[in-house]
């Protein structure tokens, strides 16, 4: 679970995702808390989405009107709840309601193909299909492939799919709905980005939200006023970290979407103190001219995390941004794994950039071999994890939860190891090792090297089989602007600094990498068009 891990320091309650001693009668959702807190303090300025400004109290209103009239249509607790939406204010309300109601929510990455939203609708038994107005016309393609008993609008679409949720919750009445959620009902649906055929949704209970957010005491007092930008998807780790900031007495700032220029204006302008961006919107951010000029001093924490970081470009960033880069490592499936705090992100130490920082407290980290045998400080395996934070399983699919989730312990697919002193690297993904003849290649190793070539603003790497069925190392990069830069210079340097194995077969300029819904680089999107070019040639 990515979270804005500069925000708290964690404190072990219940170990290994144990149950919970307290009844079901005492039990309360993060909603009833979240909805409690900004009750206390209604005139605080909560969301800002373009020139719109809601206080808590006026946020408070929407959800518990947005629940009652979402009851009043027949949904209830047990149901699937999908949201299609970008970053509206009414989206996370949405959420809130409809957890409150005792709903499971399910929230789409709108950059997924319609048949693979399709997919996830129909299998994850939709119940109702909550759409931003934006999205009207993607949303009547996806309901003709999944018909759904309901469809309400977040306000007034240009075309006729559904009733307005919005109208129907101004009808109501904005008494505070009494949540029906029990603690083991599922609270989230998250799936993985690309998804085809059978999803694979990541479920999490309200008991298991609450033990996560019980590993994050409240901030101390700061002296300042937390104001969080969130500028990448909602339906990722910027949703909850809209939560955790309404917890903290902090403002969210929603923007659509992600533009260096734009991020870096609000910075400014809205005195922004948080900001969590995975790597290659790191990148971009510091490459963009503007992070020269605007006053960026109001930062406290730009955390990164979600996929493998450059050392040598956070380096850069450390250099341009100050000490306030955070990383956080985790998965959706894992919960929280380990940090590398602020203090310890030392341009000039390269080694220490490159690990993921110290495990986390509550956490326990094994390090195992394919044969499941634990391995010891310093040597390569897979990471597995054991905490709190570990999800319930993937929904409507036991054999695989089984092949992942084994006695307590989940299996990453990450590579890695943990050293002495507890500090934790990720080497690869297992899935994206290039085995080649003589070894393995670790993309993220490749990855490193190419970033720290002087005229190399960020690459991916990955594997592509050639006519033979072998892999071969194939590589994207963004050059730096009017640099020069060809494909021989690079496979020299490579060959230089780690042998012929590690040498791209291919090298293909590109003005960016394609990114997922997420923020991630969509290897998978290279792979098909390197695969392309190889078969056109």
């Amino acid at each position: 679970m990515p979270a804005e891990a500069a925000a708290f320091q964690t404190t072990p309650t219940t170990p290994h995702g144990g149950q919970d001693s307290s009844p079901a009668d005492d039990f309360r959702t993060y909603v009833e808390d979240n909805l409690d807190a900004l009750a206390a303090d209604p005139d605080r300025e909560l969301l800002v989405h373009g020139d719109r400004r809601l206080t808590a109290g006026q946020f408070c209103d929407l959800v518990h009107r947005m629940a009652h009239a979402m009851s009043a249509q027949g949904v209830e607790r047990g149901t699937t709840v999908t949201l299609l939406s970008g970053n509206l204010p009414e989206a996370i309300a949405a959420r809130y309601a409809a957890n409150l109601v005792g709903c499971r929510v399910n929230h789409l990455y709108n950059k997924l193909s319609a048949d693979v939203q399709a997919n996830i609708v129909r299998d994850v038994e939709t119940r109702a299909l909550i759409v931003d107005p934006r999205l009207a016309d993607r949303a009547a393609d996806l309901t003709e492939r999944a018909p759904v008993p309901t469809v309400l609008t977040l306000g007034e679409a240009k075309r006729e799919i559904g009733q307005d949720v919005l109208a129907l919750a101004a009808e109501q009445t904005a008494e505070p709905y009494a949540s029906t959620a029990q603690p083991d009902d599922i609270c989230t649906i998250r799936h993985t980005g690309g998804t085809t055929g059978h999803p694979k949704g990541i479920v999490t209970t309200f008991r298991q939200l609450n033990r996560m957010r019980r590993m994050m005491p409240e901030q101390a007092e700061q002296g300042y006023t937390p104001k969080q930008l969130v500028c990448t998807t909602i339906a990722h780790a910027a949703g909850m970290l809209a939560d955790v900031m309404f917890l903290s007495g902090g403002t969210v700032v929603l923007h659509d979407d992600f533009d260096p220029a734009e991020a870096l204006a609000t910075i400014e302008r809205e005195r922004i103190t948080h900001l969590f961006l995975l790597p290659p919107l790191v990148y971009q951010l510091m490459d963009h001219p503007d992070s020269e000029r605007r006053d960026l001093s109001s930062l406290r924490a730009l955390t990164y995390g979600g996929c493998q970081s450059s050392p040598a470009r956070i380096a850069d960033a450390v250099r341009r941004f100050g000490k306030v880069l955070v990383q956080f490592y985790g998965q959706n499936e894992a919960g929280g794994i380990s940090v590398l705090p602020a203090e310890e992100h030392d341009p000039e130490n390269l080694a220490r950039l490159r690990s993921a920082g110290k495990i986390l407290p509550g956490v326990e980290v094994a390090i195992r071999d394919t044969d499941g045998k634990d391995l010891p400080a310093g040597e390569l395996g897979e990471i597995c994890v054991r905490s709190a934070g570990t999800m319930t399983g993937y929904w409507k699919q036991p054999e695989l939860t089984a092949e992942v989730l084994k006695d307590g312990w989940l299996h990453t697919g990450d590579v890695g190891f943990v050293d002495a002193d507890n500090y934790i690297t990720v080497v690869d993904r297992i899935k994206d090792m290039i085995v080649v003849v003589g070894g393995h290649v670790y993309t993220t190793e490749l990855e490193d090297l190419l970033n720290s070539h002087p005229k190399v603003l960020q690459s991916a790497v990955f594997g592509v089989r050639d006519a033979d069925n072998m892999e071969q190392v194939h590589a994207a990069v963004v050059a730096a602007p009017d640099s020069g830069l060809e494909a021989e210079e690079l496979r020299a340097w490579v060959r230089e600094a780690r042998g012929a194995m590690y040498e791209p077969a291919s090298i293909a300029f590109v003005d960016a990498l394609p990114l997922t819904d997420a923020g991630k680089p969509d290897k998978k999107l290279l792979r098909q068009q390197a695969e392309a070019a190889r078969d056109a040639g």
